[in-house]
């Protein structure tokens, strides 16, 4: 009889490892959410992108480490270079 397999877990957002500091639009392009640039502003301005759950219109928004960002059902979370990837509570 084959050994039981445990359940999978849920993907996370994939985690992008940047030097801070970086803008929204900047970050959709390195984590290769979009295609180019252009296409990161037409969705920001168009309302498609979230930081955090919630609706981000301003491209230049600086991120933070932590910070989770989603557009067309892909996640990404921003890791600063240096800090560890691993969660803790604080």
């Amino acid at each position: 009889m084959p050994a039981a397999r445990e359940p999978k877990k849920p993907a996370g957002p994939a985690l992008v490892r940047v030097r801070l500091p970086i803008t929204l639009g900047q970050f959709l392009k390195v984590a290769d959410l979009v295609g180019s640039g252009g296409e990161g502003k037409l969705l920001i301005t168009e309302g498609q992108v979230t930081v955090n759950g919630l609706v981000d219109e301003r491209r230049g928004h600086k991120l933070a480490h932590g910070d989770v960002i989603a557009v067309g059902g892909r996640a990404a979370g921003v890791v600063a270079e240096g800090a560890s990837s691993g969660h803790t509570e604080g």
